[in-house]
């Protein structure tokens, strides 16, 4: 969808969509298959690869109309089986319109099972001014299942000279671990707040990746902070903390390439030791 049609003219046209996505990957003697792929409305897997050998499968989540408007209503799932391994990412930047009144939501339901692994690393997410925003994440994973998540949000169009003045993005992300509630973070952000020392303290981008499986030697966390240094801007910040075998990674700046450029090189050191697998970029972040 062009940046050039207006929020309001697009929904001037448009009716709430209704899109649902639920995927299941399954290991086949070593080889992680998509067996299940399940979609209603505009949402759906452009394709499964994998450019790692069959042990891990990357999937590219796609919604087809570019961005979502005021209503829409997005819901997402993954389960992941015993032993398996696999990647989630998609083609580009989310896109989140202005509300028009509507409330749009995006629900995120991933199941881990014994043995295996999930990453969920989409690209980064664009909050138009005037966007009312609900984000629902639930990750549920077996004892010993192993999880890494990074979202990278940008506030307003500080490119196009658009900042995030009025609006709502409210966020809810729960991680349970053989049962147990390991994370829990709720927040809310205003339009306007952002520049308040309480929220985002003037930066427009914030990122955080958060990492679940064995505990890392301080070793490795010496090089993900210098890693990060090395791409970190002088007005930016970024912190790490690790703690029970949850990681969490964040970062403020004004910039979204900065900040994936920082998130990936925390990720390249971090996926070695935590899922035995030296980093491969997908595909798709190249083109």
């Amino acid at each position: 969808m062009p940046d050039c049609i207006a929020a309001t003219d697009l929904a001037a046209s448009h009716s709430a969509w209704q899109a649902s996505l639920a995927l299941r990957f399954t290991d086949d003697a070593g080889t992680t298959r998509l067996t299940g792929n399940r979609h209603h409305g505009p949402l759906r897997v452009q394709k499964s690869l994998h450019p790692e050998g069959g042990a891990v499968c990357h999937a590219i989540v796609v919604h087809p109309p570019g961005g979502v408007v005021g209503g829409d209503q997005l819901d997402i799932s993954a389960s992941v089986g015993p032993g398996a391994h696999a990647l989630l990412t998609t083609p580009g930047a989310a896109k989140w319109y202005k509300a028009n009144g509507k409330v749009s939501r995006q629900r995120l339901r991933l199941d881990v099972g014994a043995g295996a692994a999930l990453e969920w690393l989409p690209q980064e997410t664009i909050f138009y001014n005037e966007a009312d925003v609900v984000l629902d994440q639930h990750v549920a994973l077996a004892a010993d299942a192993r999880y890494i998540g990074c979202e990278i949000l940008c506030m307003g169009r500080r490119a196009s000279g658009e900042s995030f003045s009025a609006g709502k993005v409210a966020q809810r992300t729960q991680i349970h671990r053989g049962g147990k509630l390991i994370w829990w973070e709720q927040g809310a952000l205003l339009g306007g707040a952002p520049a308040s020392p309480l929220a985002l303290d003037g930066k427009t981008v914030c990122a955080t990746l958060i990492a679940v499986g064995k505990p890392l030697p301080a070793g490795v966390l010496a090089e993900m902070r210098a890693a990060a240094a090395a791409h970190l801007h002088p007005d930016a910040g970024f912190g790490i903390s690790h703690t029970k075998g949850v990681l969490v990674a964040r970062h403020l700046g004004d910039d979204s390439e900065a900040a994936r450029h920082l998130m990936l090189a925390v990720w390249r050191r971090l996926r070695p030791h935590l899922l035995d697998r030296a980093a491969v970029v997908p595909r798709i972040w190249r083109t």
